[in-house]
């Protein structure tokens, strides 16, 4: 079956998307290589977004997911893994085969950035975590770290500070890109402890985290006993499969401007893996509805 529009992605964007689509009376195919939600899904409580507070990341997501389902739009889990382009028909690789289109919208979104640091793969599942949300309640009363300067580390440390005993915040800088409201709420709390300048160098361990090494700007290092680690550094995007037909940053963000457009016709990009300032739910959202609006445009003018 060929699609009007295929999206990549079931993120925010994609979702977004997929409904502005079947608003147009499109027929779309989302593509997700995991579950529906992208990184919002691990959210432990959403207080930006527009007439939606205090709504848990998954059940936004579910509620986004039932929507686009409700409208007609189509889901199938598989990864994509490259994009053709033929003109008016797009072919989108996955590992079973192929799916064509007449347009595609790129929302792949981004991925969880590591320390990159000795026996950090090892110990994921073990001490290791890169979600709070997900992975906080195995750390009750126990002492734990958030590695970043994130928004993010931010929020992981006030979501941990009420079931762990002791929070470590240690970001190699002195200044974060979180909200300043956040940083506060988590220096009055008395269970928190803020290690600036500093990075987590070593990972000490036998079958499970015991303790990490930090060192300082000025040389000095400590050890630091903790039973868990969640990294909050940043995400990468993942648009390097798609090389062929979009343009990347030197940081491998789609070159796309507040239009989603990229350098091939018909093919789009929306969300955190294109170049931008704000990477938000609600900017997320926004371009889904942009993207899937231009999409429709094209098709249009084809037909």
């Amino acid at each position: 079956m060929r699609y009007d529009i295929l999206v990549i992605g079931a993120g925010p964007a994609g979702m977004t998307a997929a409904i502005y689509g079947r608003r147009a009376n499109k027929t779309v195919l989302v593509l997700e290589a995991a579950s529906y939600g992208g990184q919002i899904i691990n959210a432990h409580k959403i207080e930006n977004y527009p007439v939606a507070p205090h709504i848990s990341g998954f059940d936004f997501a579910t509620k986004l997911y039932e929507q686009a389902k409700e409208l007609g739009a189509e889901f199938v889990f598989e990864k994509a893994v490259s994009i053709e382009d033929k003109g008016a028909d797009k072919i989108v690789g996955t590992p079973s085969g192929s799916y064509e289109a007449g347009a595609v919208i790129i929302a792949t979104g981004s991925d969880k950035r590591k320390l990159g640091i000795d026996r950090e793969d090892e110990l994921v599942g073990r001490g290791v975590s890169y979600c709070a949300t997900c992975d906080g309640a195995f750390f009750r009363k126990k002492t734990v770290a958030v590695a970043g300067g994130t928004r993010t580390a931010l929020e992981d440390a006030l979501y941990l500070a009420d079931i762990a005993e002791k929070v470590y915040l240690i970001h190699r800088l002195d200044k974060f890109r979180g909200a300043e409201a956040d940083l506060e709420r988590l220096k009055a709390r008395d269970n928190v402890e803020l290690l600036l300048n500093s990075e987590i160098t070593k990972l000490n361990a036998d079958k499970r985290l015991e303790s990490i090494e930090v060192k300082a700007k000025d040389g000095t290092v400590q050890t630091v006993e903790v039973s868990g680690l969640f990294v909050a550094v940043g995400r990468v995007p993942e648009n390097q499969n798609f090389a062929a037909v979009i343009d990347l940053d030197d940081k491998g963000y789609a070159n796309a401007k507040e239009d989603c457009l990229t350098r091939t016709a018909g093919i789009f990009v929306a969300g955190d893996n294109r170049v931008k300032e704000v990477r938000q739910l609600v900017t997320a959202a926004a371009d889904g509805a942009v993207a899937a609006t231009a999409a429709v445009k094209y098709l249009n003018e084809k037909a």
